[in-house]
């Protein structure tokens, strides 16, 4: 097993180093996040706004097909000051332009809290996203995505329950 995960991320690194155009910019984006509890929250569970903010690189393979690659600082959780965690978070989207200025994208994030030690939640995590991008100019770009915990985010140890993000982010963002 080890083998084969060996192997995929040198294909894939070498497949990043022949890519033809690389872009990097930086991303700021409002977050709509909550939690989705089993069993049902015993607690008032309401969204949280919260900030992100990102540093990214873009790998071009064609003119159509890229891998978005990018470092994400997260404010993440429920309202509630108990179910709030922040989040430092790595997307890897696969993404796909339709036209000059639309594009989609897709594929798995993982995050590491960056809140307190001993807080009840885990301190790894693991999500789905999906989004879509416009261009503005071609530098300028406005975004939304949806994320979907595939984890559980809450300390095994300590309740039996699971709970997982998922937050809608809008973004704008600058491409160097």
């Amino acid at each position: 097993m080890k083998k084969i995960l060996l192997a995929s991320v040198l294909v894939c690194f070498t497949t990043i180093c022949m890519s033809q155009e690389i872009r990097y910019g930086v991303r700021g984006a409002l977050n709509i996040s909550n939690l989705d509890f089993d069993p049902d929250a015993t607690i008032e569970n309401k969204h949280r706004n919260g900030f992100a903010f990102a540093g990214f690189a873009e790998f071009g393979f064609t003119e159509d097909l890229s891998l978005h690659t990018e470092l994400q600082w997260s404010a993440e959780g429920g309202k509630h000051e108990d179910l709030r965690a922040d989040y430092i978070q790595m997307p890897i989207l696969l993404k796909l332009s339709t036209s000059d200025r639309l594009s989609f994208a897709a594929g798995p994030q993982v995050a590491l809290k960056t809140w307190e030690d001993k807080d009840g939640f885990s301190t790894f995590a693991f999500s789905g996203v999906v989004g879509a991008e416009y261009m503005i100019t071609d530098e300028l770009f406005l975004d939304a995505r949806y994320s979907y915990g595939l984890s559980n985010i809450l300390d095994d140890d300590l309740t039996d329950a699971e709970a997982k993000n998922h937050v809608i982010q809008f973004g704008f963002g600058i491409k160097i």
